[in-house]
């Protein structure tokens, strides 16, 4: 997985029957371009995501060619350009920043050796204060991975507010490594709610 771009018009309640679809969109020799979507008992779309892939050399770490046997069964177009989702808003060096420090733990690590996707989330989201994520409802993210994470490597979560008084309120992301290179960057987008659980 390389880059997520989500638009997110409501999340689904506890309780609440929804499904989950997907389809690989289209292809090319080095990148596969998938898409997600999350619909209510009606239909009605909650959550659309578009997605950039790449298959890994897990010994050389390195991206390779897709496997015409991986990508067949899915039948996707062969394009010469996948669709691009544009880069998320980098953060500046003279902007103010929220930071937090993780430790990589065991936990963290996928079957592919590196931090699972979801935990990036979570670092980037949790550098921003409590004050504000409980009076705002993410709306949209535009998340992009750089560089691998791995078992035991420190990392920096840092955030920065960009606009906060006219809608959508927006934030940008970094996680990187202590020596400066760059993990993932994240664009979030945000909408003021009255009352959040």
């Amino acid at each position: 997985m390389t880059q997520y771009k989500m638009a997110i018009d409501r999340m689904p309640k506890v309780g609440e029957k929804v499904t989950v679809a997907t389809r690989a969109t289209s292809y090319n020799r080095y990148f596969a371009f998938r898409e997600f979507w999350l619909t209510d008992a009606t239909g009605k779309e909650c959550v659309h995501v578009d997605s950039i892939w790449v298959v890994m050399d897990r010994n050389t770490r390195k991206m390779i060619s897709i496997p015409e046997d991986v990508i067949a069964p899915f039948d996707a177009e062969v394009v010469k350009m996948i669709p691009r989702l544009g880069r998320p808003m980098r953060l500046a060096a003279d902007e103010q920043l929220m930071e937090k420090q993780y430790r990589v733990r065991y936990f963290d690590i996928d079957q592919n050796g590196h931090v699972n996707n979801a935990h990036y989330f979570d670092w980037l989201l949790d550098a921003l204060p409590m004050s504000f994520l409980s009076r705002h409802r993410l709306v949209a993210l535009n998340i992009r991975f750089e560089n691998e994470v791995q078992y035991h490597n420190d990392v920096i979560s840092q955030a920065a507010l960009v606009t906060d008084n006219q809608e959508p309120i927006i934030t940008k992301h970094r996680i990187k490594m202590p020596d400066g290179e760059v993990a993932t960057e994240a664009e979030c987008h945000w909408q003021p709610v009255a009352k959040q659980i």
